[in-house]
This record gives structure tokens, sequence and C-alpha cells, in this order.
């Protein structure tokens, strides 16, 4: 260590503020069957509920510290262990409280935390053991990986190193820690492709499996159970074994994996994800004061980036703003939603169902034009519940419940009877849509909101034959519902603050980040992509080489632009083009070539095997005077047009701010946090002023 643990800890006294919510370390003894003897166990808890986890920040690193060195002093405990409040060990370092004292005061808490963690793990001292008795996220999952042992519980949902994600790396240790406990390859995994991935993390049992814990114990009993597995432990009666790391050929092929993923997710464009594999390929040394002291260098200088600005407001965005929608009415005049119905029963209605009778636990009625389709529909939401309960996600009770809600119908006048929210799920197209509210208007009440999940349709234009068109809202999901956190609600002309309020309250109800969205064509997300794809199939069309302009977004976005078209679909992509040309000819452009795509029905550009589809290549626009650009001068362009659409979008009030762009395209899109998002990263660029 750099500075002795006494000095770490008043400077980190002095740099602490009442903005913490402090997790405190709570000490109790607890004997041990067997002669095994006395184990110190900590609890960690900031006093919350589950829903505000806990987290580290210099007044909880000092708190933890002191319940260590007295239980490290107290002659009768043999043994130390850690675990956290009910369903939550901790979510890693308090940002929020660290990020006000700049590089320096990240240095101090990197340091500390180092100091106080490898007090479980210091050799010579007394054994420790990590109880995983839920959420473990950053320094949540580094406590535990310092301490000799592990326990798991195996529905504990997310365990996870996401700090590339937010333009960190793994400071407490987790960088050094993970390649030597479980090899390289799944360091390379948990520690730079997951966080690229959208933030991915590994449920309890999963990370039993990768070696992460060593024990993994049901959650009804799970304290209980790890005690006495401690106690097996300590008796001898259990002998841990761990396969030996490769450090020779495995770790170079790691590395290099390591490399390859850096490139293709960000294009070399975060320093964070640079500097991750640099400490992963470092840590092979099996030197763990070095490996620390890499992690701290690696911090202070990462603290310096634009990018970890960026992520810092990003997180702030996705922690607060999400949680206190702009523009919202007063919940207060939110009306209680007791049924839902769904006009539809395909794919994206039946993910609905589940979504809303899994949060809402209410009634939820599909209906479509044949029993069959119900059937169906109802079909899939039984078998995903089924899904739920073999993982151990719910208990045999709730499935039931849950099933037992679920019905389906093929007449809106029974099914919806009584019904307080009906959301269409038809096919994306105006009059269809128009006909299915008018439909349903007849057989509801006149408080009843009617929902729409259309992606580009006039929510004014949808309601404008309604006798109560007050009571129209937007309410777009992405796909997958399930996964994707963003819910657009949309406002039309007439929309009231009643139907408004219920709309949000039930978006909250759901879990879903709400975001206010003026009536326009394709909303945020789809906007925002839709200028995106067009200025793409235009460099494409104009002759730049595929390869070229799917290669120039590395970085950008969280995938390429032919990737893109290939998840949601050509003809959607189509379609949501043809919507936003309609209406901004002369920004939007349309494919001759996206359209034979769509007109041959294939359903991506490029094969299972990485190449071009031959059948595509021959659909492509042949220029007789090609203009080809470079990589960087596609992602200029393409950048340049999103610039001024998300310029365009603000000033014509189609969100309140900036921060509502970025949130969406971060919750919709999955753009990364350490560009902030869009704008943060346009501004970056020189390509315009947002805040």
């Amino acid at each position: 260590m750099s500075t002795t643990i006494d000095t770490l800890l008043e400077r980190a006294q002095a740099i602490s503020s009442d903005a913490e919510r402090v997790t405190e370390a709570k000490l109790r003894k607890v004997a041990l069957p067997g002669g095994a003897g006395t184990i110190g166990l900590i609890t960690l808890d900031n006093g919350e509920d589950h829903t505000k986890p806990n987290t580290f920040g210099p007044r909880g690193l000092i708190s933890l510290n002191t319940a260590i060195d007295a239980a490290l002093a107290d002659d009768e405990v043999t043994a130390l262990a850690v675990t956290g409040k009910p369903f939550i060990l901790a979510a890693g370092a308090d940002l929020t409280s660290i990020a006000g004292g700049g590089p320096d005061a990240v240095r101090v808490v990197a340091e500390l935390g180092h100091a106080v963690f490898r007090k479980l793990g210091d050799p010579g001292g007394k054994p420790s053991f990590g109880f995983v008795n839920g959420l473990a996220l950053g320094g949540g999952l580094e406590v535990a990986l310092h301490c000799t042992y592990r326990t798991v519980m195996d529905s504990a949902p997310a365990l996870g190193l996401p700090e590339v994600m937010l333009g960190l790396v793994p400071g407490w240790g987790g960088a050094y820690l993970v390649p030597n406990l479980v090899g390289p390859a799944t360091a390379v995994q948990l520690i730079l492709e997951n966080p690229l991935n959208n933030g991915k993390t590994v449920g309890g049992q999963q990370a039993f499996e990768l070696g992460l814990a060593d024990a993994v114990f049901q959650g009804a009993d799970f304290l209980e159970q790890s005690l006495l597995w401690a106690a097996s432990v300590l008796r001898g009666d259990v002998v841990v074994e761990r396969p030996e790391v490769d450090r020779g050929q495995g770790w170079d092929d790691a590395v290099r994996r390591a490399q390859q993923v850096a490139q293709a997710r960000t294009g070399g464009a975060s320093p964070a994800a640079a500097k991750a594999v640099e400490l992963i390929d470092a840590a092979r040394d099996g030197d763990r004061d070095a490996g620390f002291a890499r992690e701290d260098d690696a911090l202070h200088a990462l603290s310096q980036t634009p990018e970890l600005l960026a992520s810092l407001y990003a997180f702030d965005l996705v922690q607060k703003r999400a949680k206190r929608p702009a523009g919202a009415p007063d919940r207060s005049l939110a009306r209680p939603v007791t049924k839902v119905g769904i006009v539809g029963a395909g794919l994206m209605a039946s993910q609905m169902a589940l979504l809303f009778v899994r949060r809402l636990e209410v009634p939820v009625v599909l209906t479509d034009l044949d029993q069959e389709r119900v059937d169906k529909g109802v079909g899939y939401v039984h078998a995903e519940i089924d899904k739920l309960l073999a993982k151990g996600r719910i208990n045999q009770d709730k499935a039931n419940r849950h099933k037992a809600l679920v019905s389906g119908s093929v007449d809106k006048a029974t099914g919806f009877a009584g019904a307080d929210f009906v959301i269409e799920a038809v096919f994306e197209e105006m009059s269809v849509k128009k006909s299915v509210f008018a439909d349903v208007e007849a057989v509801v009440s006149p408080e009843c909101v009617l929902a729409t999940n259309t992606s580009s349709l006039s929510i004014t234009e949808m309601a404008a034959d309604l006798q109560h068109p007050e009571r129209v809202v937007g309410f777009h999901f992405f796909n997958p519902v399930a996964v994707m956190p963003l819910l657009e609600i949309v406002q039309g002309e007439k929309t009231d603050d009643a139907t408004l309020a219920t709309a949000f309250g039930t978006g909250k109800a759901l879990k879903k980040t709400t975001i206010l969205v003026q009536d326009s064509p394709s909303f945020i997300v789809n906007r925002l992509l839709g200028r995106f794809m067009s200025d793409v199939s235009r460099v494409l069309d104009q002759g730049t080489p595929i390869d070229v302009v799917d290669g120039a977004f590395a970085g950008v976005a969280p995938m390429s632009p032919f990737t893109l078209i290939a998840l949601v679909g050509p003809a959607i992509a189509l379609h949501n083009t043809e919507t936003l040309a309609a209406a901004f000819p002369d920004r939007f452009y349309v494919s001759p070539a996206l359209e034979r795509v769509v007109a041959a029905r294939k359903g991506a550009y490029f094969g299972p095997d990485g190449f071009l589809d031959p059948e595509v290549e021959a659909l492509l626009e042949k220029p007789a005077s090609p203009v080809v650009l470079s990589r960087e001068e596609v992602r200029t362009q393409v950048l340049t047009g999103l610039a001024e659409e998300a310029r365009l979008m603000l000033d014509e009030g189609v969100v309140t701010a900036a921060e509502d762009l970025d949130l969406a395209m971060i919750t919709g899109a999955g753009f990364a946090f350490w560009n902030g998002g869009l704008t943060m990263l346009l501004e970056r660029e020189g390509l315009g002023s947002f805040h």
C-alpha cells in the first residue's frame, strides 16, 4: 500500500459527506456447532429496504474496517463472515458520494477499499467467509472475493463486476482476484464481456458453477446452511479444492480474446475496457500487492477521463431522473388498475401479459380474432410461468395464482368487462388500430385507459374519432418486454392528466423506466435510430462498401447497423423509416435496397457465418459513380445527422431536456454509460451543445 491505513481512514473521514447513505457493518458473535468455535458475523445494512441496496462510501468503509478489527482482536472469535441485509450483499461503491471529490478522493477510496477488504484474506489471519445472500455487484462482490471461502444463495439475482460499463475497472481487488480464482477466460467474461453486454450479470447458481463460490444453498435458510457449512470447513470435515489456473497458453488465449472483445464492442474508444485488458494480463504474476497497486493507479487515471464523467452523468440519470420522470402529472391523479385487457395474443402481447400479471397481480385478459390464437397466447404465458417455477424464481403458490389470473376471449365485451386499462398490440397500421379502439371503447367504461403499444404512429390521430380521446395514451414497450427497461409514455393532443398519471403509475408498478414524450413520429428511440439507419443506408447506397459502413460505429452504438436491422427485422426497420420519411422527407431516406431486401423476405444482411448473404449482395445498390467513404468519414457523417435530429427534437419539445434523450437511448437502445448515452458523446465529438 502506498499510504498507511490510519492515514487513509483520516482522509476518508475528511472527504466523506452527508450525501452518503451509510452502510453500517454490524458485528455479532455466533457459536458454531460441533466445536467449530465462534464466528464473528458482520452484516452490512444501510437501514433501508431492498429497493435501496447497501453501498460502500467513505463512511461505510470506515464502519466495515471497525467491525473487522473488532473481530480480529477478539480472542473468542475464530473466524469471520460477511453477509448483507435481506436479499442484498452490496451494490458496490457509492458513486454519488465519491464523485464530487475528484481524482484525489477516488484514489483515497480505492486504496482504503483495498486496505479494508484485504484484512479478510490476509495470510496468517483468521479464516473468513463471504455469505453472498443476494445482489452483489462491483465492490459488493469484491468484499466476498477477499474472503477465504464463499457461499452463495441459489436465487441471488445479480452478481457481477459492471465497472467497465461505467468507465471504471474493478478496483477493490476484482481485476486481480477473479482471474487468479476462476481463471482468465472466465475473468474476461465477468470483467469485460458481461459489462459491455448491457451490464449483464450472473445469478447465484451460475456464480457457483463458474467457481466464484464454493457452495450454493437455497434462500429459505441460506444463512443457517452457510453457518453449518462454515463450521464443517473449520472442523476439517469439508475440504475446499479449487482447480489450478493455467498461467501459460490459456492465459495468453484469454488476453487475446479480451483484446478482441474490447475492440469489437468499443472500437478502442473506451479507456476502461483497454485498462481492464491490461489488468487481467498483468494479474498472471500472482503478486497480490502489485495487483492491488495496479488497480489503484488505474482508478486514479480513469477518474480523470471524460468517459468517467459521462458515466457518472448516465448513472445519475438511471438512478435519479428515471425515478422522477420529468413532466409527469401529480401521481394522486392516477386511477387504480384492477384488471388489464390486451388486444392481440401474439408474441408481443403475450410478453406484455406475462409482465402485467407478474408485476400487478391482477386479472389479465387476452383477446384475438379466433380461439386458436387466444389459446396460443395464454399458453405462452402459462409456459413462461412454468419456466420461472422450474428455475426457482417463483414458488408453486405464486405460479398457480398467476396462471389463474391470465385468461383469453374472442369476445371483447365479455373479456374486457370491468377493465381499467386496455392496451392494443395489433398490426402497425393506423386504420387497424383505430378500428380496434372503436370496438374497445364501445364495451369499456368511460374511465378505462386505452393504451397503444405503437412504435411510431400518431396517438392524436389514433384517438381522433373516439368519444373520449382524452383517455388514449402511448405505452410503448421495447422488445424483449421483460428485459428492456424503457417505457415511452406518449401524450396525444387530448390526453388528460388522469390518463397520463395512470400510465406513469402503471409503468412504475411494472418496474419500467418511464419517460414522457409528446406525440411525434416514432417518439424518441425509434426516431433517433431511424435517423441513424436512414443515414447509414444512404451512405451504403451511394457506394461505400457494407463492411466499411457496418464497422464504423464500434464504441458508438451497442451493435453494428446491420446487426440492429437483423435484430428488429428489415420489415420493421423499413416501416419505421417510411413513417419518418413521410413526416420529414427532407431528412429521412427510404433505401431502395432495403425495400428489395424486405420484398425478398430476407431476415438479415449477413449470414450465420458472418459473411454478406450473396442473395442480399445482389439486391444492393450499384451506383454508376460510387462515393466511397472511410470508416471515420462514415462515422462523422452519421453522427452529424444524429446531432441535427437530437437538436430538432429538443426544439420541437418532443422531450423536456437532453437528459431524457440520453436516458431513453441508454435504457431503450443499450447506448453505453461511458458515452453518457448520446448527447454527451455528440458534445465530445464537437457536434453540438445540448446541456
